[in-house]
């Protein structure tokens, strides 16, 4: 190393490369076609970022297979793209939590026993409870709900569910009920006497 360093005398660690210039014809080094061949989709620009799945402009195997039947809504769970998530709790879980203590999802979270608050939660009946507790969660299991008034403590839920109201048909009436009369038919007899 050189005892007087000015701009004169710099240089790099490393011996540096000549960048490869390419496209710049026949005497660049890279050839007539760059490395690229002749002509076609590859040789294009733009050509190595086809988005995943696409195929050459043919219909795609994702659209070429058989389609998802049935109910796609969102009430139809778990069928569809609106698929939900419930973290699941058992009672036997809850014994980290003292006496008279208030159960919440974010309590729950402080004690690792869900990941996150984001999705709901659901209390389900496995284990005992001992202790009475103070539980609000988005869903319960009838077993849980049994368990825990038994012990003394309340469940509060924090998203009621949904109550599909079901679809009545008026059936025929059978031979053993006879059909109401029409109000013209009820008529008929007042009028002849």
């Amino acid at each position: 190393m050189p005892e007087d360093l000015n701009l004169s005398n710099l240089q790099p660690a490393q011996p540096r490369e000549g960048r490869k210039r390419v496209g710049r014809g026949l005497g660049s080094g890279k050839g007539r076609y760059s490395g690229r061949g002749i002509k076609g989709q590859k040789s294009r620009a733009g050509s190595h970022t086809m988005r995943a799945g696409f195929e050459g402009g043919q219909m795609p195997l994702a659209m070429r297979i058989p389609k998802l039947r049935g109910n796609t809504s969102k009430d139809a769970m778990p069928v569809g793209p609106f698929r939900t998530y419930t973290q699941p709790v058992n009672l036997r879980d809850l014994d980290r939590f003292d006496a008279g203590e208030e159960v919440t999802p974010e309590s729950l979270k402080a004690k690792g026993l869900i990941r996150s608050v984001r999705k709901d939660v659901k209390l389900l009946g496995t284990g005992e409870l001992t202790k009475k507790l103070t539980i609000s969660v988005h869903g319960a299991s009838a077993t849980a709900r049994e368990k825990v008034e038994a012990a003394g403590g309340t469940l509060t839920l924090l998203k009621e569910a949904k109550v599909r109201k079901a679809r009545h048909h008026k059936a025929a009436p059978t031979a053993a009920e006879p059909e109401e009369p029409t109000a013209d038919e009820a008529e008929a007899p007042a009028a002849e006497g």
